[in-house]
């Protein structure tokens, strides 16, 4: 990347206090991402510490023509935080910004900054018998900011929503420095174009979001998680059916666990083996409630065995037993299973039609075996609500030289069954540089350009992110 003008970092410091600009080492920290990847070889990175400050820094790079990267907690797997290469420019981190600034039950919302992780608003949440309903394995360094430009979902999606579902109103900073306040706690408001969605999933390419509205949810004091082993993938779209149907209301989350995935995460955690029941697959079910569940839980299982779906299940009885089944889950990416050549692998974020899941897992895994039989393959995630994470990967030193002569077939195959299936290659994570020159066929030349209109409206000069998400750009 191009540093900005020894007369831009002057500005930057004098505009704010002497802990908010970083250069050289002390930047460095800032330019990893969660899969220890760089995203700048050397770049400034500054530190706002309210919205005032990150109206200066937009202000004062508006003048000088500095292009901005905004960064949250930086656990984005999507590439959306690397500086552009061929103009000057800075990182823009929220760290600062990391205060709640109130709790509302009686409105059913908290106001929290965009620094704030999902974990602190979960448990502030829970502090006023509540909940904050967005969840995922990165929850103690994600961040609001960070989850809004992804429009970030995880393992409640199924019941809750993404965050789109989940934010009522936010505050941005736009490319001329202005600051635009939409923080409104209302369920229902007519009034004109509903702004704050154009913001959120938009991967900081609009404006820099400093403080969100976020809608709470009633307690569920009642919670249940269970490991199911199934006979196969066609048992996938009947089990979530009668667990909607033996427990309606109550279905939080509904994820698919392959065994080799599982086997896995036991060989390298501390996490306890739940089942030995033989099977390729497994789901892991949680239902929550104002009111127990233990009937629904046994109604659910009862029938997915009387139907020959369920041939082996475990529920958790205790804290320790719950955390436990979600420890499969939160490291069966293979990030977290430290796979030596995982960064080489197609690490899938896609999301196809709930009722073209099991076509979708055998497409792709029959043509793995034609194209890359050397590359370890297997899907898991929220196959409740359709979004499946597929992995295809080289496992040994002897397959990394022919999986690299496949790659690129094995990523057009994966990429025609997503379209072929009315499916998106991104459906939580973003888009990123990583699929960028990839999701063109996605949508229609008039959709792409409706997207640029927005872009050139809200940020004339290509301020923010730039070159991210859209083809094109």
């Amino acid at each position: 990347m191009t540093i900005p003008a020894p007369a831009v970092i002057d500005a930057l410091r004098a505009a704010l206090d002497d802990r908010a600009v970083l250069i050289g080492d002390d930047a460095a920290g800032f330019l990893i991402d969660g899969r220890n990847l760089p995203t700048a070889d050397d770049a400034v990175v500054v530190r706002p510490a309210d919205v005032e400050g990150v109206a200066a820094v937009v202000a004062i790079c508006a003048e000088h023509d500095v292009a901005i990267v905004p960064q949250g907690g930086n656990t984005g797997l999507s590439h959306g935080t690397e500086s552009p290469t061929d103009r000057p420019s800075i990182v823009l981190t929220t760290a600062r910004l990391n205060t709640i600034e109130s709790i509302d039950p009686d409105r059913w919302t908290i106001t929290a900054q965009a620094g704030v992780s999902i974990e602190a608003v979960q448990e502030a949440a829970r502090s006023v018998n509540r909940v904050f309903a967005p969840d995922w394995g990165a929850r103690g360094t994600a961040t609001v900011g960070g989850a809004i430009a992804t429009d970030a979902g995880g393992i409640n999606v199924l019941r809750y929503g993404n965050m789109r579902e989940n934010v009522m109103g936010i505050q941005a900073v736009l490319a001329d420095g202005s600051i635009w306040d939409g923080r409104r706690a209302l369920v229902k408001d007519s009034s004109g174009y509903d702004l704050k969605q154009l913001f959120i999933g938009a991967e900081g390419t609009l404006g820099v979001v400093t403080s969100a509205v976020l809608k709470l949810r009633p307690a569920t004091p009642h919670e249940s998680t269970m490991l199911a082993a199934i006979t196969g993938l066609d048992a996938l779209a009947p089990l979530l059916e009668l667990a909607h149907t033996h427990a309606p209301g109550s279905v939080t989350a509904f994820e698919l666990l392959p065994q080799v995935a599982i086997d896995r995460v036991v060989s390298i955690t501390d996490a306890v083996r739940p089942l030995d029941a033989g099977t390729e697959y497994s789901v892991l079910v949680k239902l929550a409630s104002s009111a127990p569940v233990d009937d629904q839980v046994a109604d659910f299982l009862a029938a997915g065995a009387a139907a020959g779906f369920v041939v082996d299940a475990v529920v958790a009885g205790t804290p320790d037993q719950t955390e436990n089944l979600w420890s499969l889950r939160d490291h069966a990416p293979p990030t977290f299973c430290y796979l030596e050549h995982q960064h080489l692998g197609l690490k899938l974020d896609t999301a196809v039609p709930v009722d073209r899941i099991e076509t979708f897992i055998r497409s792709v895994l029959d043509a793995a075996a034609e194209i890359a039989p050397m590359a370890l393959a297997y899907a898991f995630g929220h196959v409740g609500d359709g979004n499946l994470h597929m992995m295809i990967l080289p496992t040994t030193d002897e397959d990394v030289p022919p999986w690299m002569e496949v790659r690129q077939a094995m990523s057009d195959e994966v990429d025609r069954l997503v379209f072929g299936l009315e499916g998106t290659l991104s459906a939580e994570h973003g888009v990123g540089l990583l699929l960028r020159d990839r999701v063109g066929p996605q949508k229609s030349d008039l959709e792409w350009e409706l997207m640029r209109s927005v872009k050139r409206a809200l940020d004339p000069d290509d301020r923010f992110n730039p070159g991210k998400m859209i083809p094109g750009t």
